[in-house]
């Protein structure tokens, strides 16, 4: 049993720890107190970003970091959607931290996926056009994907299909036709971004989709849709009436 002397002892060492524990040490327990009584709900973002940053900088005040990075990237979406290497270079940021925020990108694509992958895409439309968006909507290169359906109009497979620069991206018909015959698909839909934000279908769009429907019908298989995903919204071929 410890004695008096061994207990005034301890409490003079939790109060000279007390002393010298940086300041900041209270205000991200205040965080996570918060957290836990709202799930983070109402919390601003750069509360959040701070409590991410804490995690992987755990003995640094990471408010003015925090404050830094969003006010560089513009928002918390921007910035998990960024580069990686860009968000690397910011002053004070590293390897593990810039990481840890691209973890939880990937994190938020799987969860958005799960709402649309084995699932009819006309009854979770809102639910694939959301992934999309989180997919594609801030890439700084145009990139085209292909969604791959069966007979019953499930979605079964979602490949990447070519990047580009900021305003093209390759797509080779005869693999999207090869890919969609190994998938045994009914179907497909078309996905592509525009990086100027403007979903607008380009010239080149629509005569690219031609062809493609064209491949696809020669198989038996249809173009069930070609969504151009900007940062002002989607814009559908189906509901121009190009398809």
């Amino acid at each position: 049993m410890p004695s008096e002397s061994d207990r005034q002892k301890d409490l003079l060492s939790e109060a000279l720890a007390a002393e010298v524990a940086p300041h900041y040490h209270g205000h991200r327990a205040r965080l996570r107190a918060r957290f836990r009584e709202t799930a983070g709900q109402g919390m601003p973002d750069y509360e959040i970003l701070e409590l991410l940053l804490a995690l992987a900088i755990p003995r640094r005040d990471v408010k003015p970091l925090a404050k830094d990075l969003l006010a560089r990237f513009g928002s918390f979406a921007n910035l998990i959607s960024a580069p990686l290497d860009q968000i690397e270079a910011q002053e004070g940021m590293g390897e593990v931290a810039a990481i840890a925020l691209k973890t939880v990108r990937e994190a938020a694509l799987r969860l958005l996926a799960t709402e649309v992958m084995q699932r009819p895409v006309i009854s979770s439309w809102n639910a694939l056009l959301d992934y999309c968006r989180a997919l594609l909507a801030r890439e700084a290169r145009e990139e085209t994907r292909v969604l791959f359906l069966d007979r019953k109009n499930v979605l079964i497979a979602d490949e990447g299909h070519g990047k580009g620069t900021v305003d093209q991206s390759p797509l080779y018909i005869r693999e999207v036709v090869k890919r969609a015959l190994d998938h045994a698909a009914s179907a497909v839909i078309l996905v592509h971004n525009h990086p100027s934000g403007d979903p607008a279908p380009s010239r080149a769009d629509i005569d690219m989709t031609r062809d493609l429907a064209a491949a696809l019908k020669a198989v038996g298989i249809g173009l069930h849709d070609h969504l151009v995903i900007g940062r002002q919204g989607h814009a559908s071929f189906k509901s121009l009436g190009l398809l």
